[in-house]
């Protein structure tokens, strides 16, 4: 009996070590990082931790990550990559818009959009992407969404704005510092309502919100 229940784990300790020659450790290491961001924001991500979930002792995490940092900036690209992810959803609703003018209008209110629904949907990975840093971390596309833009989300409300310019639905001169402002607007909601006093509002308040500050930003550029 005693060495029927111990042959499973053992016999899935040695697939898993025979998997990471192969590769894939970082990987695993990687993912523990980032489903400790999920459940805790940046300072759940421990590199010990990381190793004790992917199955392995702590040394081996540091032939792929030197040291806490190391991994940590791994999980914060992932975390920006994923809020990317969230807000190119909402741009490729916005797409659709036929009127050049209006279609503009709807990509900066998707940047909006899907970082709200981010912050609130995937607060631990939220938190993580702004702990501190600089906002041009490159985000590289990741092969599994073949629409990807590849821009970070700074760069994508970057080219919202662009748009607007474009088909002129803002002035030109008004374009330089207009991605501080609309930012700074949008983030601030988001941390009230994670971490401030709308933490409490039913989803239905938030939301109204959401759209009214969106609009009070695209008429205050």
């Amino acid at each position: 009996m005693v060495k029927r229940a111990t042959a499973a784990p053992a016999a899935a300790a040695t697939a898993r070590r025979e998997t990471y020659r192969h590769g894939d450790l970082r990987r695993a290491l990687l993912d523990a990082g980032v489903a400790l961001a999920r459940e805790g924001g940046p300072d759940a991500v421990v590199l010990r931790e990381a190793t004790r979930r992917a199955g392995v002792a702590p040394n081996a995490a540091y032939r792929h990550f030197a040291n806490h940092q190391a991994l940590f900036d791994a999980v914060r690209m992932h975390a920006l990559g994923a809020l990317a992810a969230a807000i190119e959803r909402e741009w490729a609703r916005a797409l659709k818009v036929r009127d050049p003018k209006a279609r503009a209008r709807a990509l900066l209110r998707a940047v909006g959009t899907g970082y709200l629904g981010f912050a609130q949907a995937e607060t631990g990975l939220f938190r993580t992407a702004f702990v501190f840093g600089e906002h041009d971390v490159e985000v590289p596309p990741d092969p599994a969404r073949a629409a990807a833009l590849g821009l970070n989300p700074f760069e994508l409300l970057g080219a919202a704005l662009d748009a607007l310019v474009d088909t002129g639905a803002l002035p030109a001169d008004r374009r330089p510092g207009a991605e501080y402002l609309a930012w700074s607007a949008v983030h601030g909601l988001a941390l009230l309502i994670i971490d401030g006093p709308l933490r409490a509002a039913p989803a239905k308040a938030r939301r109204a919100l959401g759209e009214r500050l969106l609009r009070m930003v695209e008429l205050g550029l």
